[in-house]
Formats: structure tokens, C-alpha cells, sequence
């Protein structure tokens, strides 16, 4: 199972998925002195789909865990003004030096999981790839008592674990098996194109036109991430058939100068698309596991908001696992869902492209309103034990 020392028979906690919620969490939960394992499917530094974006509440929380000098140290741009075009309108923000964050940051995910993965060893996390959840066992009180795993040979192994938890995505395996329900639904999903290429663009851009809408985020290795976002009905029915096209036919759209900017212009890779999922809530838990991540909590990507989610929960679930009592997990949900309901809310109406672009405008400001909110929470919790961080000027 590619682990440099056999595993364990029993963990404190065994978290299935080591991307950005899962390896944060175990982090977290190795940071307060427990035996942790995470496994993950995908092979080390595996790129996966992403929005890339973090929000203030995002980079305060590596910031607070003394992880954002990794980010910075791996090239990955400062974003110092976040522009909102609305028609031809421009509004641009900038983005204010406090709480120890001054830019906000964009980093590839091969980047970012990378980080957290090492800094969850760092602090006496096992991390193993290659390996893949089969099956939960209970106890016979009914509680989940552990997982059985496999690794690329094949063969299951059985470990116990005092808590499983789920980090393992939408389809997630602990979510299924743990009969997690579904608490909340979205009405509404977004269609995604994005691709990579060599631009020079200054921080964020988010534009808006009745219909469709296009993102422009600078991420590492001289690299400019652009998406060109449609509703899910015109996506699979149009664009998934030619992505290239549908990627162009947005942009000229939605942004008619970027547009003329990419033309002609090859991107570094091939054009990636998501065909939508409508966003939900899940239960966060039960008797021996848990959800963090998108296993737990799903909201439609055009507000950009899922990386600075996973790094939000994975901190209010380490906190309810070293507690370790049915209320301190009760608290974890309600804290989760009093954060997520209304940021859930805004991006579903905004995926739902039922807007003008008067509407488009309140639709954000709620958006930043909640977001605001998310820091101030963030603010009240206890700094993570950590090294010393170097501030930038």
C-alpha cells in the first residue's frame, strides 16, 4: 500500500480521502496528539477538477495552521484585487491587508493537496495512496467501528478506528455506506469549461452577463486559469459535445475582450469540463464517522467557495473529535450548517442564471456578507499549534 511502515491494526481516527478536507483534517487531529491514518485512491499529486480559488476564510486558515509561506514559496501569485464585471461595468476590490492575510491565492491543487499532505506527515499523520475504502464494520453496540481497506494488491485489510471520517467527495463511499441522508438540496446547477493559459491578468475576474458567466484566476507556473461557466441544461445539450467551442462561444459571450485575448492562443492541457451537480447537505455524522469536504456539504462552483469550505469544516470536526462526545459532534453540524446555509442559498440562485445584472449585484453582496461573517467566526476560534510564519510586506 506504498506506506513506509506497515499499518496499524487500530487509529484514533481513520479519514478516507487525503485531498484538501481530508489532509487538513488529519492534520488537524495529528497536531492534537491523535494516532491518525488517511488513505486516498488517487496516486500522490494527482490533479483533480477545481474552482483553485480561496477566499479570505481559505488563506486565514493556512495562515493560522502556518501553511500559507508553503503557497507563497510554491509560486502561486498574490491576488490583491478581486474585479467583478457586470455588462460592461467594472467594479474592482481590493483586497485588504488583515488577520495576518494580505493577498488571496489561487494554488493549483497539485500545489495545495501537496502541502497539506506533507504537513499532515510533519505532524505524525499516516498518509497512504493507492488505497481504497471497501467496506465499513460496526460494533455490536451498531456504531462504526472501523474500515476495511485495499491497496493495489488486492488484498482487504481491517483496521480499527475510533472515528472514520469521510472526506472522500461528492460520490463518497463512507457517505453511501454510513447511510448518510440528505438534509438540503440545491435547485439549480452550473456547467463548467475551464482550461490554462500563459496570461498575465492581475488578480481575480468574474464576469456576468444574463446567462452565462466567466472566471479569470492566475495560479501557478505563469499559468491563468479560465472558465466559462452556462447553465447545466445548455451545457450537456450544446457544449459537451465540443469543449473547445463551447469554451470559445461563452468567452465571446461573457467576456468579449478576454475572449479576443485567448483567441488563437493554444492552452497549456486540455479543456476540462464538469456537466453540473445540483449541491446538497448531508447528515455530518453519526455514531463513529463523520463527513468533511465535499462528502458532507456540496454547493454549486461558481462562487468559487469549496476549498475555503473543506479548510472551514476541517477545523470544527478536528475540534469535535478531540472532544469526542455525541454533543461536541451535534455542535460540529449546527456550526457547519449555521456557516453554509446562506453562502449554499446565494450560490444556488446565482447558478440558476436567473438574474439581471441588477440582480447579479445583490446576489453578491449577500455573497460578501456571509463571507465576512465566515472570517468572523474563524477569528474567534484558537490558533492551531504551529512554527513561527514569516509575514510578507
Amino acid at each position: 500500500m506504498r506506506s513506509p511502515r506497515p499499518l496499524r491494526p487500530r487509529y484514533d481516527a481513520v479519514v478516507v480521502g487525503a485531498r484538501c478536507a481530508g489532509a487538513a483534517t488529519a492534520l488537524l487531529l495529528a497536531r492534537r496528539g491523535l494516532r491518525v491514518l488517511a488513505v486516498e485512491r488517487d496516486r500522490p499529486g494527482a490533479d483533480t477538477l477545481s474552482t483553485h480559488a480561496l477566499m479570505r476564510g481559505g488563506v486565514l486558515q493556512l495562515h493560522r495552521w502556518g501553511l500559507l509561506d508553503a503557497v507563497r514559496a510554491a509560486g502561486t501569485p498574490p491576488v490583491r484585487t478581486t474585479s467583478f464585471h457586470y455588462g460592461d461595468e467594472e467594479v474592482a476590490v481590493p483586497i485588504k491587508a488583515r488577520d495576518g492575510v494580505d493577498a488571496l491565492y489561487a494554488p493549483r491543487r497539485t500545489v495545495l493537496d501537496a502541502i497539506l499532505v506533507e504537513g499532515a506527515r510533519k505532524a505524525g499523520a499516516e498518509v497512504v495512496h493507492g488505497v481504497r475504502l471497501v467496506d465499513l464494520f460496526h460494533s455490536r453496540a451498531g456504531r462504526v467501528a472501523g474500515v476495511v481497506v485495499q491497496g493495489p494488491d488486492g488484498e482487504p485489510v481491517r483496521i480499527e478506528a475510533g472515528v472514520v471520517i469521510g472526506a472522500d467527495g461528492v460520490r463518497s463511499t463512507v457517505a453511501r455506506l454510513a447511510g448518510a441522508e440528505t438534509r438540503r438540496e440545491g435547485r439549480h446547477a452550473t456547467g463548467v469549461v475551464y482550461g490554462y493559459w500563459p496570461l498575465a491578468v492581475e488578480g481575480y475576474h468574474w464576469h456576468y452577463r444574463p446567462g452565462v458567466s466567466v472566471g479569470v484566476i492566475p495560479t501557478n507556473g505563469g499559468l491563468t486559469c479560465v472558465f466559462a461557466a452556462a447553465p447545466e441544461r445548455r451545457f450537456r445539450e450544446e457544449i459537451r459535445f465540443d469543449l473547445a467551442a463551447g469554451h470559445r462561444r461563452i468567452l465571446a459571450e461573457g467576456a468579449p475582450e478576454l475572449a479576443a485575448a485567448v483567441a488563437g492562443r493554444s492552452p497549456a492541457g486540455p479543456l476540462r469540463g464538469f456537466a453540473g451537480r445540483k449541491g446538497y447537505l448531508r447528515r455530518s455524522g453519526g455514531p463513529g464517522w463523520a463527513l468533511v469536504g465535499d462528502a458532507g456539504y456540496f454547493k454549486d462552483p461558481i462562487t468559487a467557495h469549496g476549498i475555503t469550505d473543506a479548510l472551514r469544516d476541517a477545523e470544527l470536526l478536528a475540534r469535535a473529535v478531540e472532544e469526542g462526545s455525541d454533543r461536541a459532534f451535534a455542535d460540529y453540524e449546527a456550526a457547519r450548517d449555521a456557516l453554509a446555509g446562506e453562502l449554499f442559498e446565494v450560490s444556488d440562485r446565482i447558478a440558476s442564471f436567473d438574474w439581471d445584472i441588477a440582480a447579479a449585484k445583490e446576489l453578491h453582496l449577500a455573497l460578501s456578507e456571509e463571507m465576512r461573517r465566515e472570517v468572523a467566526a474563524l477569528r474567534t476560534l484558537d490558533g492551531e499549534p504551529a512554527p513561527p510564519e514569516r509575514r510578507t510586506a
